[in-house]
């Protein structure tokens, strides 16, 4: 089966660039891992300086770019329970080595395919719309933005989880109604029913099919 990423690649495009907003350089504190806002204005900073280091020089350096926004992501984003859920119900049939398998090879392809429309990031304007305060105990947030650009303004909301650790992580994003982990789960469900289960063949095939 051949399914293409074309009916996702903008919404995971402004996925990435959701923490674009203009800030300024921010260090990075123990109490931003406990403050989704604070957490994702740090990420903001890091992102941009990431960007504009490797602009001029890409692709030449994209082998570099793809590493520096590996890093980054890895710490705002958690690729682990993207990729379980992604997985849908075949995670409790793969073996641990699938499932390890898995999150490489998805954190890859999306680093790697979306980073490209990254490295054109423009002027676009990111506002919160609705920042509402954390309650105590609180372990899951939906933070609303409006991506503005060019007269267009897009409705985007990304769920955040909080850890154990107190971390707050990405755990799923919708941009203009669709939802990107639903997306992903239905093109593996489809991958795997065309390859008769075998894990092996999907997640194989995950890079090169999805694109």
């Amino acid at each position: 089966m051949k399914f293409s990423k074309s009916n996702v690649f903008n919404g995971c495009v402004v996925w990435l660039t959701l923490m674009l907003s203009p800030v300024g350089v921010a260090n990075e504190t123990p109490a931003q891992e406990h403050d989704p806002y604070q957490k994702i204005e740090y990420v903001t900073a890091k992102l941009l300086k990431i960007i504009s280091e490797h602009q001029q020089g890409y692709p030449a350096n994209e082998t570099g770019y793809f590493q520096a926004l590996h890093v980054l992501l890895d710490t705002v984003v958690d690729f682990k329970f993207i990729s379980r859920s992604v997985m849908g119900s075949y995670a409790k049939s793969a073996t641990s080595q699938q499932r390890d398998l898995f999150v490489k090879k998805f954190r890859e392809d999306l680093v790697q395919t979306y980073g490209r429309g990254l490295i054109s990031f423009g002027n676009e304007q990111i506002l919160i719309v609705d920042r509402a305060p954390l309650q105590e105990g609180q372990r899951k947030l939906t933070v609303k933005q409006e991506i503005r650009s060019e007269g267009s303004v897009y409705p985007l909301q990304y769920s955040m989880a909080r850890k154990k650790s107190g971390e707050w992580m990405v755990v799923n994003v919708i941009i203009n109604g669709i939802n990107l982990g639903k997306t992903f789960r239905g093109q593996f469900t489809q991958a795997a029913q065309k390859a008769a289960g075998d894990l092996d063949i999907v997640i194989a095939q995950w890079a090169s099919e999805a694109g």
